[in-house]
């Protein structure tokens, strides 16, 4: 079923918001919210029915109801003050009282819809790193493995799209190459991307096959590639597991290659990016070897960044998370000073401030807020960064999240990233332990 109001399209067979000709990155609890409010427009829903519907019943904070509420109307593009579509009424709860039409999709509505979607101009390639994600081939003769083929594609592209940084070509779009013979570097001019994601699914006894590889359009060259064999016990296990390593390795190697890339240019083009990574590895020698040194080093380097380029968000984001560990170890003499965890508050409100869909910014400044016990600003932010881009997570929300109340969100977060993110599993599992 396909629900249209104003300028955006619910898909709950894709599981998609669009507005206009763009993917909206929402958590599948905002969409589920939506989803359940959308379809019960008829009559007023209550915050008992929500909780019942979206968190199963389980004890939520007003809070929580409140940010995913927010989220939600964010996302469509409507703010609490107007509610042109998501009323509240006070003391009795919720209603969607946007005009909405509904559509069962087949291949009429989703060629109509395809051909609303502007195609990206031939030759131009985005600021930004560019990638699209084409039709993987299905190496067996079964119809059911296609769909299943597909899926894997769509849910890539759609969890791609949470990626700030990167600029993903719609579905539509690259479908239009689904069964033909077309070089990639064709691809990338027609499509104007610079990268270039293939597959295929191969279906063997009760094993599956899923390979990827990443190509560089421009000069044809691979810049990655992996296999994933599983069972076929759980197929939509099978299918969610893949998609998240894929999407994170595949997000990794494009930041790689658009780094080296980066360097071929002038020096005043990549230098702030220079120190900021150089920032970035000192820190991680940090976080294993907790001596003050390589925080004071980490620290040196995001300031000779910030030198070069005042306005570069990342690296006030990294320098608040420094700032917290001086403030929460005892390293020197700031431990605990509230001169300490102020500094981390304004580099983190810097860093939101210079770039409001920073999932880092976001997340940080959760992190201090929680630390300065301002629980229900934390969840604000926590929120945000997690439906800025759900696929990275980390162990600062998760302790945002225990210190806020939300223990079973908060061992959903850190379950995850212990997964997902090896080099920080161990802090994520202290937090484990505390929730």
């Amino acid at each position: 079923m396909r629900y249209l109001f104003e300028n955006c399209v619910l898909d709950t067979d894709k599981r998609e918001l669009r507005r206009g000709a763009d993917p909206v990155s929402i958590t599948p609890q905002v969409f589920d919210l939506l989803n359940y409010l959308i379809r019960n427009r008829d009559r007023v829903v209550s915050k008992d029915d929500l909780i019942d519907a979206i968190w199963k019943g389980r004890i939520v904070s007003d809070a929580a109801v409140t940010t995913r509420l927010n989220a939600a109307r964010s996302a469509i593009g409507d703010s609490g003050e107007e509610q042109r579509l998501i009323k509240t009424l006070p003391r009795k709860g919720f209603r969607f009282i946007g005009a909405v039409r509904e559509e069962e999709e087949g291949p009429a509505t989703a060629a109509a819809a395809a051909s609303q979607i502007p195609a990206t101009a031939a030759h131009t390639l985005p600021d930004k790193a560019s990638i699209a994600v084409l039709p993987f081939a299905n190496l067996n003769a079964d119809a059911e493995q296609k769909y299943f083929a597909d899926g894997i594609v769509g849910d890539i592209i759609t969890e791609l799209s949470r990626f700030s940084e990167l600029f993903v070509i719609a579905r539509n779009s690259s479908f239009q190459y689904k069964g033909k013979a077309v070089d990639v570097r064709q691809i990338g001019r027609e499509l104007g991307v610079r990268y270039v994601l293939e597959g295929s699914v191969r279906r063997s006894g009760g094993r599956l096959r899923i390979s990827a590889q990443l190509i560089d359009a421009v000069t044809g060259t691979h810049r990655w590639a992996e296999h994933y064999d599983r069972n076929l016990e759980e197929v939509f296990a099978i299918q969610d597991e893949v998609v998240r390593a894929i999407v994170a390795l595949l997000a990794a190697h494009v930041r790689k290659a658009e780094t080296e890339r980066l360097r071929t240019k002038p020096p005043e083009s990549w230098q702030a990016y220079d120190y900021y990574l150089k920032g970035a590895e000192a820190n991680d020698l940090f976080a294993t070897s907790i001596r003050v040194e390589d925080l004071y080093e980490t620290q040196r380097l995001l300031k000779q960044s910030l030198a070069i380029d005042p306005n570069y968000a990342r690296a006030y984001a990294l320098l608040a998370n420094t700032q917290n560990a001086i403030w929460s170890m005892r390293l020197d003499r700031d431990f605990l000073t509230p001169s300490a965890l102020d500094l981390a508050h304004r580099y983190a409100r810097k860093a939101v401030e210079l770039d409001p869909n920073l999932r880092d910014g976001h997340a940080i400044l959760g992190f201090v807020l929680a630390l300065m016990r301002q629980h229900d600003a934390s969840l604000v932010e926590c929120e945000r960064a997690m439906t800025l881009n759900p696929n990275y997570v980390d162990w600062p929300i998760g302790y945002a999240l225990i210190t806020a109340g939300e223990a079973q969100r908060a061992i959903d977060v850190l379950d995850a990233c212990m997964r997902l993110d090896p080099f920080h599993a161990p802090w994520a599992n202290v937090m484990l332990g505390a929730a």
